[in-house]
């Protein structure tokens, strides 16, 4: 098998009106990955569906720009975490049928991999989107919050599993929140938290062949890439304190995924800026163990010109 003349791109970002349909996300996910020519697409479920999963409602924005709208937290207090459990499977089987929609339309030549949060994210949703409330309370209270977040962790491998069942080559576990320096060190992380990721992540099936692992935020503890088993690392080079792609490949081991700037060149342009930043990004590695991506979610009011200059900048 030869060297691929370029690295592989995708992108990805929320569709806020069309997410709470399996068939109208499938639909738009195609067009999208069809209309910028990606070469994989990270699939984006609804967000707060892995809330919904255990017990927290929400309501759609009724705005395209505007994410689901919380009405009642799965954990408003602390003994509620004893109640946390899979009560609406369907809110996550919504997502495993959407992908396999997706996987079926766009064919084996791109392939989708599917998102998953980890424990603690999925924690952090059931309070109310607080990380400091569940880091607070898994330190003061572990014989509390602990177990649930075991059950969190079972569900999620079997939603993993279902999803690479459906076709998806892979999943991209997305943590939240937790990674960085400002929300606990590294060591704090490892004792507390890594056991999680690292079961969840080791119980993908032998089929799940593209796993990416997201560290989301600032000031990122990435040496905690290198023990998180999958095949390529995803973070924002743009945010304060976090490496570069070369400094994270080499920390990490790993394939990097990344080098867009999220909330910077593909949100406010000009297209020129995003052709300048795909270039720099193949030229720093080499294009060697890169996959060209934005750091993290691109935000619903980027203008499509802007995801639209990526390909050219590197296909040239």
């Amino acid at each position: 098998m030869g060297v691929a003349d370029r690295p592989p791109v995708g992108a990805w970002g929320h569709t806020y009106r069309e997410e709470w349909s399996p068939e109208a996300l499938a639909s738009i996910t195609v067009e999208r990955a069809r209309q910028f020519g990606w070469d994989f697409v990270k699939f984006q479920p609804r967000a707060s569906s892995f809330a919904e999963a255990f017990g927290s409602v929400y309501k759609p924005a009724g705005h395209r720009l505007k994410g689901p709208v919380l009405v009642t937290a799965a954990v408003p207090d602390l003994e509620s975490w004893n109640k946390v459990e899979l009560v609406n499977r369907k809110a996550l089987d919504d997502q495993v049928e959407s992908i396999g929609m997706v996987v079926r339309e766009l064919g084996d030549g791109v392939p989708v991999i599917q998102t998953v949060f980890s424990p603690i994210t999925v924690g952090g949703y059931l309070v109310g989107k607080s990380s400091a409330r569940v880091r607070r309370e898994l330190r003061q209270h572990p014989e509390l919050v602990r177990p649930a977040l075991d059950r969190i962790a079972e569900a999620l491998v079997g939603f993993s599993r279902r999803s690479v069942e459906a076709g998806a080559a892979g999943i991209f576990y997305a943590i939240s929140g937790y990674t960085s320096k400002d929300a606990m060190t590294e060591s704090a992380y490892r004792e507390t938290v890594l056991p999680y990721d690292v079961g969840v992540l080791n119980q993908l099936p032998a089929e799940a062949w593209f796993n990416a692992v997201h560290l989301c935020g600032s000031n990122l503890n990435f040496g905690l890439a290198r023990d998180l088993p999958a095949q390529a690392v995803s973070w924002s080079i743009h945010n304060q304190g976090n490496p570069s792609l070369a400094e994270g490949r080499e920390l990490s081991g790993k394939a990097v995924m990344g080098g867009l700037g999220q909330r910077a060149s593909l949100l406010y342009g000009p297209p020129a800026e995003v052709e300048s930043e795909a270039r720099r990004a193949v030229a720093e590695t080499g294009g060697r163990g890169l996959l060209l991506a934005p750091g993290c979610s691109v935000p619903t009011r980027a203008n499509d010109l802007n995801l639209a200059a990526v390909m050219p900048a590197i296909a040239a």
